[in-house]
């Protein structure tokens, strides 16, 4: 397993802890890294992802529940809400790692701690998410309109 996809579990790990607990972050990872060793950067990095999320949940809750028809947030699995929100926040906040890469890092996670329809659903939560960012960031702002040169008689 490579240091991003490891970093990436244990923040997801981690998020699932926060949404049972609501502990804060300091109290989720001092008892997470007593239980779990890894490289210190592949731990900075998860600590990276982990706040960065936590630090923008009520955005990203907005984010999944505008595109997740049908499903309000509590009636998520705790593991699909985790999985999503921390990709969902790759996907907002961290515009240089390529969509693609995080939705197939949040659906492997899906199959390996989810249900048995759990990768289905972020998957499809997550493009739809990917699709309407894309869409914001595509729409090129309306160029003023510039006069036209007057002619000798005045006219435009």
């Amino acid at each position: 397993m490579g240091r991003r996809t490891k970093a990436r579990e244990c923040a997801f790990q981690m998020l699932y802890q926060w949404d049972l607990t609501r502990a804060t972050f300091e109290q989720i990872a001092n008892h997470y890294w007593k239980l779990r060793t890894t490289a210190d950067d592949t731990q900075h990095r998860a600590e990276e992802l982990c706040r960065g999320a936590l630090g923008r949940v009520d955005e990203l809750d907005a984010a999944i529940v505008s595109v997740a028809k049908n499903w309000r947030l509590d009636r998520m699995a705790a593991v699909d809400r985790s999985i999503l929100r921390l990709a969902a926040y790759e996907l907002l906040a961290e515009p240089h790692t390529p969509g693609a890469v995080v939705i197939d890092e949040a659906v492997e996670l899906a199959k390996r701690f989810g249900a048995g329809d759990s990768s289905s659903f972020v998957n499809g939560v997550l493009d739809a998410i990917r699709k309407s960012t894309a869409t914001t960031k595509a729409k090129p702002a309306k160029a003023p309109r510039r006069a036209a040169p007057r002619g000798s008689d005045g006219a435009r």
